[in-house]
C-alpha cells in the first residue's frame, strides 16, 4: 500500500480566483490563518496515522498466514509500504512510533511465519482426522517469500535501529546463517544484504555473527567458483562494508575479525579487503555503489590469484 497525499489538503493553501482579486485588500488577521494551518496539519497526521496502522494491519495479516501466497502478498504489500515510508522525515518517525506496539511489529513476524523452519506436520493419530478439530496445517516458505521476507526486514533495519533488537531477540544471525549456508542465490543474496542491516550499530548481533562463525560462512561461498559470480561479487561487497563498519569501532566486539578473514582468504585477500574498506567517505551514494562493485571485483580476482 503506498501512502498518498490528501487531495483536500491544498485547497487551504491555493487561492480562488476571487480571493487572487482581493489580494490587495488588507491581509486577513493572522490568528484566524494559523488556525486553519493547524487544523489541516492536524488532519494530515490523523489521516497518515490511519494509512500507516491500516497498511500494517493488512500486511501483517497475509504475512501471518497459514498459505505462502497469501504471506507472499503480504510481504509485497509490507515492502512497497516500507519504500513509501522512506521518501518522508515524518513517515519514517510516524513507523518507528507504530513498531513500539506489539501488534503493529513488523520483525517478529518476519522470523515466527516466514523464516521459519519447516515444521513435520505428519498425522500420527487417527483422532486427529475423527476429531471435532481440524488439522492446522502450514505451507511451507518458498524460496520468493523467504527473498522478499529479509528484503523486509532489511527495510525495517534500516528505518527503525530498534528493530535489529527485535532480531536479537528472534537469534536472527542463527536463522540468517542458516539460510546462507542451505538455500539458492536469490535468498543468498538477500540474506547478505539483511545481515548488514542488523548488524550495523547492533553490537549483541555482531558478537553473534562472531559466534556463529559467520565470517567463515561468507568466505565458503566467496572461495567456491562454482557458487554464481554475481553471488561471489555480493559477499565480496558485503566484507568490504562489514570491515569498513568494523574499522571505524573501538574495540571489541569483532575484535579477531581481521585475523580471521587472513586466515581465510589468504593475506593478499585480506589487505586488498582491509585497504579497500577504507573508500567512499566523501563520494556521493552512486559513486560509493560503484566503487564497491569495482572494489568487489578486485577481491574476488585476488582471490582466484590465490
Amino acid at each position: 500500500m503506498h501512502l498518498k497525499r490528501a487531495l483536500w489538503s491544498s485547497r487551504f493553501k491555493e487561492n480562488s480566483p476571487e480571493e487572487e482579486e482581493s489580494s490587495a485588500d488588507p491581509p486577513p488577521q493572522q490568528p484566524s490563518s494559523t488556525a486553519v494551518d493547524e487544523l489541516v496539519n492536524s488532519l494530515n497526521k490523523q489521516r497518515l496515522y490511519r494509512e500507516v496502522t491500516l497498511a500494517l494491519r493488512t500486511g501483517l495479516k497475509d504475512a501471518s498466514a497459514e498459505f505462502s501466497f497469501l504471506r507472499l502478498r503480504g510481504l509485497r504489500s509490507l515492502l512497497n509500504f516500507l519504500r513509501s515510508v522512506a521518501q518522508s522525515d515524518s513517515r519514517i518517525n510516524l513507523f518507528c512510533q507504530t513498531q513500539s506496539i506489539p501488534e503493529l511489529q513488523v520483525v517478529p513476524v518476519l522470523f515466527e511465519h516466514c523464516l521459519k523452519e519447516g515444521e513435520d506436520d505428519r498425522v500420527e493419530s487417527l483422532d486427529v482426522i475423527f476429531g471435532v478439530e481440524p488439522l492446522k496445517i502450514t505451507s511451507p516458505s518458498t524460496g520468493a517469500e523467504i527473498a522478499l521476507a529479509l528484503r523486509v526486514l532489511e527495510g525495517c533495519c534500516l528505518l527503525h535501529s530498534e528493530s535489529t533488537i527485535l532480531a536479537h531477540q528472534h537469534k536472527a544471525i542463527e536463522v540468517l546463517l542458516h539460510i546462507l549456508s542451505s538455500r539458492g542465490a536469490a535468498e543468498q543474496g538477500a540474506c547478505l544484504d539483511a545481515l548488514i542491516s542488523i548488524m550495523m550499530d547492533s553490537s549483541s548481533n555482531q558478537m553473534d555473527f562472531e559466534v556463529c562463525n559467520g565470517i567463515e560462512e561468507v568466505a565458503v561461498l566467496i572461495r567456491d567458483k562454482q557458487v554464481d559470480e554475481n553471488l561471489r561479487l555480493k559477499c565480496g561487497e558485503f566484507l568490504l562494508l562489514f570491515i569498513g563498519h568494523v574499522n571505524r569501532r573501538e574495540g571489541p566486539p569483532l575484535y579477531t575479525i581481521h585475523e580471521d578473514i587472513r586466515r581465510l582468504l589468504g593475506e593478499t585477500s585480506a589487505s586488498l579487503i582491509w585497504a579497500a574498506s577504507q573508500f567512499g567517505s566523501t563520494l556521493d551514494p552512486e559513486q560509493r555503489m560503484t566503487a564497491l562493485h569495482i572494489q568487489a571485483r578486485r577481491v574476488l580476482e585476488s582471490l582466484d590469484l590465490y
